[in-house]
């Protein structure tokens, strides 16, 4: 309370929390109300939070891992082809977003992805005959998370495609994500129009190839520092990256002009291409935040959240206790703005990777510190820097690096600790884009998500579980 008082500069503030009868009668009387969106512990977890707390071991279990995930230093040291980089990919293995998933149960997003890609790689002659195909099983579908990998929105990432990869400047982890191609009708939208085949056909030829030699010629980017950086300017890290990419280009810009093997005018070009998107840092603060989670996963008894993923079907949560095991509930829908013509009814529910900036401190836990971006996602500044204080109540530490200057310099709420979700009912906060559920169609708005409740349930009654067998 003290720290909303402070941030509002007003008269003392009255939290409430539970029934608003409360809130709405000190409301009347002219007074400041904070309400805190608190919901009893969810009673079918109740048992197993009593029997987490008897065991005794969670507390010391959260604090190594958070440690690991905050101990982490994401470097951009090269950009390769994905066939190369994952020796599990075959000519045929697509890796998308989210959990687990097959084609029949895709939504219109992915199915328009998987559609655009199998176009860009030459494994069908149209949309139909790639439908065709893919209902077939003739591509193998793999979570990008089960490689070290992430992608935005749908996620797809297929053979002949560039990625990034991001090195642990302080240990010897290696994540990776595709590049950014950008907004609108763009294939992580579920777009496969000839100019996103013909787009992406340029990445592969020159983006990727230019970005790699750049950075063999200039040597590694701390991107962990660009982001905090980004974060002073007005940036959070996930739906707003205007001035992450700017800093990036400034560091990247040199090479490109004289240092980087490639011609001139492709150079000149990818100067002009990330230029000229806002969002191109998105997919490279995404590798970073996979690097940290990764670090943190793998802790006997921690509930800490090491992914959040959404495939446009399922919602899915992974723990740091539980190891590889997926936690799923329904995709929901998003609170949206929509673009042009575009409304509610032609959103998919809720689909990407990108969640992963939340689960390290970033998007929605950020959005303190970047007031302009409800012109983008909806709502108002003051409803973002509530969202950001409510994060505070569901994490287990705040970020050494990643800083809001709104909040006086206190640090982004990092490390989701589904104990505290469950206990607490505060779900966690996310901003996202809004594909349409239309395959083909490509973006359609963006806007706020809560992520459900019903993952963290099943969750931490898994962890009891494994905490009482161990």
């Amino acid at each position: 309370m003290s720290d909303l008082s402070q941030l509002l500069d007003s008269d003392p503030v009255v939290a409430t929390a539970g029934a608003d009868m409360l809130a709405d009668s000190i409301e009347q009387q002219g007074s400041n109300v904070w309400r805190a969106d608190w919901r009893p512990p969810h009673s079918d977890a109740a048992d197993a939070l009593a029997r987490l707390a008897a065991d005794g071991r969670m507390a010391a279990a959260n604090a190594t891992s958070i440690d690991k995930m905050l101990r982490v230093r994401p470097h951009l040291v090269d950009v390769g082809v994905a066939r190369d980089v994952f020796p599990e990919m075959t000519d045929r293995t697509f890796f998308h977003a989210g959990p687990p998933l097959e084609w029949e149960r895709a939504g219109g997003p992915m199915r328009g992805a998987i559609i655009g890609g199998m176009l860009y790689e030459g494994l069908a002659t149209n949309p139909d005959d790639a439908a065709a195909k893919a209902a077939r099983g003739e591509v193998e579908l793999s979570p990008c998370h089960h490689h070290g990998a992430v992608g935005p929105m749908a996620g797809v990432t297929t053979p002949s495609m560039p990625v990034a990869i991001v090195q642990d400047g302080a240990g010897d982890g290696v994540s990776y994500s595709t590049l950014n191609e950008g907004l609108g009708k763009v294939l992580r939208y579920g777009a496969y129009a000839p100019e996103v085949v013909e787009r992406l056909q340029w990445m592969s030829r020159v983006l990727g190839p230019v970005l790699g030699a750049a950075l063999r010629s200039r040597g590694p980017i701390d991107l962990q520092s660009l982001i905090a950086q980004a974060l002073q300017m007005g940036d959070d890290g996930h739906n707003r990256n205007r001035a992450v990419t700017s800093l990036f280009l400034r560091e990247i810009g040199g090479a490109l002009v004289d240092g980087a093997d490639a011609p001139i005018d492709q150079r000149l070009d990818v100067f002009k291409f990330i230029d000229g998107n806002d969002h191109f840092m998105l997919n490279l603060v995404m590798a970073a935040g996979k690097l940290g989670s990764d670090a943190a996963a793998g802790t006997t008894a921690s509930s800490l959240v090491t992914v959040m993923a959404r495939n446009g079907t399922d919602f899915g949560v992974r723990l740091s206790g539980t190891g590889d095991e997926w936690f799923t509930a329904p995709a929901p829908p998003v609170d949206g703005l929509y673009l042009g013509r575009f409304t509610e009814e032609d959103a998919s529910p809720d689909i990407g990777d990108s969640t992963i900036t939340e689960t390290v401190g970033l998007g929605g836990f950020a959005m303190a510190a970047a007031p302009a971006i409800v012109g983008f996602v909806g709502g108002t500044a003051a409803g973002a820097v509530r969202r950001t204080l409510a994060m505070y109540e569901i994490t287990l530490a705040e970020h050494p690096a990643y800083q809001i200057p709104m909040l006086e310099f206190r640090g982004t709420p990092v490390g989701i600790d589904a104990a505290r979700v469950v206990r607490t009912g505060v779900l966690p906060q996310i901003n996202t884009g809004v594909a349409g559920k239309v395959p083909g169609t490509g973006m359609v708005g963006a806007g706020l998500v809560e992520a459900p409740i019903e993952c963290f349930v099943d969750g931490i009654n898994a962890l009891a579980a494994t905490v009482a067998d161990s």
